[in-house]
């Protein structure tokens, strides 16, 4: 069946049932998702819809139909296809409005005036990959819908099983159409017996009361049936839209169907389809006329059914009240696709239970590095005394403090504006001008009063975070460091919209500060552990504190000697470095601190200070965190 309806006459849905209105304009909200040419494109959704197809395209009319029976029975008012995560529960309705935006985009060719229908149905027919193709080549992660869709339109593009009483009886013989007629029963007579009409039918006759309402069950063993079933469901694999394990059967029984050589020329057809351009509508056309040459169709005789087409069956006949061999293996390489389709989303809803339960999880423990709880059974540093700070601690805070509040202030923005009235300073050559615009009788439109406007730019926040390193090489420097610590979160607090966090980081990472808190006391420590989570500790901090985000000025200060233990391997240095410069290019300042007049080769490049008294080591600090203010 036709998707595309390049009839001017053809008409749409002129009115759509109310219940169906808010489904067709969400799926039309939804279209940018599918297609570039959403500010055209209307969908309508609704039952009947189609044009005896699931769904097509009206190009004349920028509709895209789509029959609401593929819902399943879905309540319309329900659905909202604008959020991504609501389509799974409608793949095939999704997979369809895919299908016809590829028309929409790439169905743009027409074929030359005087090309017999035949031609034109069999190019539509090799048009069906094609699209498919290219709307995969723009947007490959589209695939998943097309497969949904091939599930439920492939069967409805075969002819359905004959509706007609078939033209003659090959059960008995009877007289030679062409002879002249022989003396045979008065149709005025009483019909002989036979079968009653209004008998059930017989499961092997043809005809209305057949059960073959099964559209697979028309698709016999001809070559036009083969020819077609190959364009619709072999050219797809060299699309991309299906694999090419799901349909082994279907290419085994079309090729013996047609042979080794027929197979070959049919499978060079759709693959030049597939590589022809969107307007090349005389390429099209000439491939559909080789098409019709080996379905064994005249491309110059009316229209006809594929099925009915090809007058010698280069097949077996299909099996009474059953399908033929082509038939059941279009039907084994859909349900393998439908089989495929459900594994794999299976396997998704797996997928992203797992990631949710690992977030989760992984929250849950990063959280929990910054809180007020410290027992750390795992490791050997402990916390020591609360104390207060001390009078030189308490005058670093407060100079850093000024330095932060002297940097995130910024300077008013000035502007020059103009205006016909006062206030502002008038400019009597512009003055003169509106004079002599009035006196010509123009309207004025000199402006001779100027003034100056001045707006305050919003100062912007400050985010820290200090990561300090109890390893047993900082033994020596744990008072200086905790000192350092306090000195910042504390100058920090007295800026508006400031924040700050504080770890320290050796077998694991413990919290000291937590962001919003301010600090009232100097908490020391010990430093005895053999190992250093350093990767960690960055982490969390930028989970805390959004180091690696993108707005605001953001500051790490990292406290250590960089001396990691290698043990296992050099995890710590590589990934830790790999950290620093994810968060550096995000626009965070780093500010390494070291008790050591010199650093590690694998520190190359971190802007990096001596650690020495509490004061000095303050400066430093505020000098870096005044560069990140200025910069944001």
């Amino acid at each position: 069946m036709a998707h595309v309806h390049a009839d001017p006459t053809a008409t749409g849905i002129l009115a759509l049932p109310d219940e169906w209105l808010p489904l067709s304009a969400r799926l039309t909200g939804a279209l940018p998702a599918l297609t570039d040419r959403y500010e055209d494109l209307v969908v309508h959704c609704a039952p009947g819809a189609g044009h005896g197809s699931p769904a097509c395209y009206l190009p004349h009319l920028g509709v895209i139909e789509v029959d609401a029976a593929h819902l399943d029975g879905l309540d319309p008012t329900g659905l909202d296809p604008m959020i991504a995560a609501d389509r799974d529960r409608y793949p095939v309705v999704w997979g369809l409005v895919a299908h016809e935006a590829s028309h929409a985009d790439h169905t743009r060719w027409q074929p030359p005036d005087g090309t017999p229908a035949p031609v034109t149905e069999a190019a539509l027919v090799l048009e069906e990959a094609r699209i498919e193709a290219a709307h995969l080549a723009r947007r490959p992660a589209d695939r998943r819908w097309l497969r949904d869709m091939v599930t439920q339109v492939v069967l409805a593009d075969f002819p359905p099983p004959a509706t007609t009483p078939p033209p003659a009886a090959p059960a008995a013989p009877g007289p030679d159409p062409a002879a002249p007629a022989t003396p045979g029963p008065d149709p005025a007579a009483p019909a002989t017996p036979g079968p009653d009409p209004a008998a059930p039918p017989d499961p092997a006759a043809t005809g209305p009361g057949a059960p073959a309402a099964d559209p697979r069950l028309a698709l016999g063993m001809t070559a036009a049936d083969a020819t077609r079933a190959a364009t619709l469901l072999l050219a797809r694999v060299d699309a991309g839209v299906l694999d090419a394990d799901e349909t082994d059967r279907v290419r085994a029984v079309v090729a013996g169907i047609l042979g080794a050589r027929k197979y070959a020329r049919l499978r060079a057809v759709w693959r030049k389809a597939l590589r022809t351009g969107d307007e090349d509508g005389d390429a099209m056309a000439a491939l559909g006329r080789r098409w019709c040459e080996i379905a064994g169709i005249n491309p110059d005789q009316a229209p006809t059914t594929p099925g009915d087409a090809d007058t010698t069956p280069a097949g077996e006949p299909a099996p009474p009240g059953g399908p033929s061999p082509l038939a059941q293996a279009v039907a084994d390489a859909l349900d393998a696709v439908r089989d495929t389709n459900r594994r794999d989303r299976a396997q998704e809803k797996r997928a992203q239970e797992k990631k949710t339960r690992e977030d989760t999880r992984r929250n849950a423990e990063k959280a929990s590095n910054v809180s007020d709880r410290h027992k750390f059974p795992d490791g050997y540093t402990n916390l020591g005394r609360r104390r207060a700070p001390t009078g030189s601690e308490q005058a670093a805070a407060r100079r850093l403090a000024r330095a932060l509040r002297d940097a995130a202030r910024r300077e008013s923005t000035t502007r020059t504006v103009t205006s016909a009235t006062p206030p502002g300073r008038l400019r009597m050559r512009v003055a003169l001008a509106a004079d002599a615009q009035r006196a010509a009788g123009a309207v004025p439109t000199a402006e001779p009063f100027t003034r100056t406007q001045r707006r305050a730019t919003p100062t912007p926040p400050l985010r820290v975070g200090i990561a300090c390193d109890v390893s047993m090489s900082m033994k020596d420097a744990a008072g200086p460091v905790a000192s350092a610590a306090w000195i910042l979160a504390r100058a920090t607090s007295h800026l508006p919209d400031a924040t700050s966090a504080t770890v320290i980081f050796g077998n694991r990472v413990r919290p000291i500060t937590r962001p919003g808190r301010v600090p009232t006391q100097v908490i020391d420590w010990t430093a005895n552990d053999y190992t250093e989570a350093f990767v960690t500790a960055v982490d969390t901090l930028d989970t805390t504190l959004g180091l690696s985000g993108r707005d605001g000025a953001r500051l790490l200060v990292v406290i250590s000697d960089g001396h990691f233990n290698a043990i296992p391997d050099d995890y710590q240095q590589v990934a830790g470095r790999a950290r620093l410069d994810r968060i550096a290019a995000a626009g965070c300042a780093v500010l390494w601190l070291t008790p050591h007049n010199a650093v590690w080769p694998w520190l190359a490049g971190v802007t990096a200070y001596q650690l020495t008294d509490p004061a000095t080591t303050a400066d430093a600090i505020g000098r870096a965190a005044i560069d990140a203010l200025r910069h944001a």
